[in-house]
């Protein structure tokens, strides 16, 4: 498994100049191979890499479930993985030319809405970005890393990278790794919430998101339009809502 940190050598302008060793977060350039006809790259940070790829290929509709993913075998710097899916081919030009023609408004047609009955009180969230915080290891040494949370009843998961989406993908794929049941957990997360954030979570079927960060008039489009309950500025005792309050009890 590769680092997340690293130490270096640096130099502070203080009125004075002193030297110092400085601790910065690691990212890598990892390439992910699928059934050996798909290939994507990313620059993420290089650890929790089998709970990423079961993230990425779920939240982008390459697998519909963690019994479709049958292998995944991880060497250094590449992912390689295997799908069992009928139409794995259908799925994988869909999500190719959303990719490149589409945009954000073509995912949105091709993904279910949400549907929930996961009521979460003002308290649960606060107590959900105190645990956020608390596990956030890297960015307190470093600054230089984005933090996600699931949170399923008592259960709790946090995930740090340099990628605000790949830290959302882990911890869904750490999630389905550990059988939650999306549909009765919430997303505590890092970060603004753009389009693609938000489709990710409605094809994953996550009800609830919550941010420290703003949305973006996509991403509450996104939201609106598919039932996805919207929080945004989580600071202290306030946030925003920004869609389907109705999931919120205050």
């Amino acid at each position: 498994m590769l680092e997340m940190i690293r130490t270096v050598d640096a130099m502070r302008v203080n009125g004075n100049i002193s030297p110092l060793l400085e601790k910065i977060v690691c990212d890598e350039e990892i390439e992910l191979f699928i059934n050996k006809t798909v290939s994507r790259r990313f620059s993420i940070s290089p650890t929790n890499l089998k709970e990423f790829a079961v993230g990425y290929l779920l939240g982008e509709g390459l697998a519909v479930s963690v019994d479709n993913i049958t292998n995944i075998d991880i060497q250094d710097r590449m992912i390689n993985v295997d799908i069992d899916l009928e139409d794995f081919d259908i799925r994988k030009e869909l999500v190719v030319s959303s990719d490149c023609f589409g945009g954000w408004r073509r995912k949105i047609e091709l993904v279910d809405n949400v549907e929930s009955d996961l009521k979460i009180s003002k308290e649960e969230i606060f107590r959900a970005f105190d645990k956020l915080k608390s596990s956030a290891k890297v960015w307190q040494e470093t600054g230089g890393t984005h933090i996600a949370g699931i949170v399923n009843d008592d259960q709790f998961i946090a995930i740090e990278d340099v990628s605000r989406h790949v830290a959302v993908d882990k911890v869904i794929g750490s999630a389905a790794l550990n059988n939650y049941d999306f549909s009765s957990s919430f997303i505590v997360y890092s970060g603004r919430m753009p389009a693609d954030m938000m489709i990710k979570i409605v094809r994953i079927g996550i009800p609830i998101i919550a941010s420290n960060a703003a949305p973006t008039s996509s991403g509450f489009s996104v939201a609106h339009e598919s039932g996805v309950t919207m929080i945004g500025f989580v600071r202290g005792n306030r946030f925003n809502v920004y869609s389907h309050p109705e999931r919120i009890i205050v």
